[in-house]
């Protein structure tokens, strides 16, 4: 009950800090449902659960766009630290789980390009 409060109060966040994307189908409550089952990784790492995984290629499945990968980009800079995730976390992630994707994240990470 305590995680689905804390999800909530995330998602508030994370939709007042970001605002609306109007050009992008992906929204930062896409990212944070995608990648919930993922947190206890991100922050502490060990094994990673199927459902973080499938949640991880969902998001990486749905973000085909220029807009819809800058907007993922943008929540996921918002949810890193509001997580408080090790970033050795974050980018060990996508090949732990079978994604390739072509950048990591850093907190200085340009969304725009």
């Amino acid at each position: 009950m305590a995680y689905l409060k804390y999800l909530t109060y995330l998602l508030i966040i994370f939709l007042a800090v970001t605002g609306p994307q109007a050009d992008a189908a992906i929204s930062c409550g896409v990212v944070l449902t995608s990648l919930s089952p993922c947190i206890g990784y991100l922050q502490r790492g060990g094994a990673i659960t199927p459902s973080c995984c499938a949640g991880a290629k969902s998001l990486n499945n749905a973000a085909k766009t220029t807009p819809d990968l800058q907007a993922a980009c943008r929540c996921i800079q918002t949810l890193v630290p509001s997580v408080r995730a090790n970033p050795s976390f974050v980018n060990s992630l996508p090949q732990k789980c079978g994604i390739n994707i072509p950048y990591n994240y850093s907190p200085s990470l340009d969304c725009s390009k």
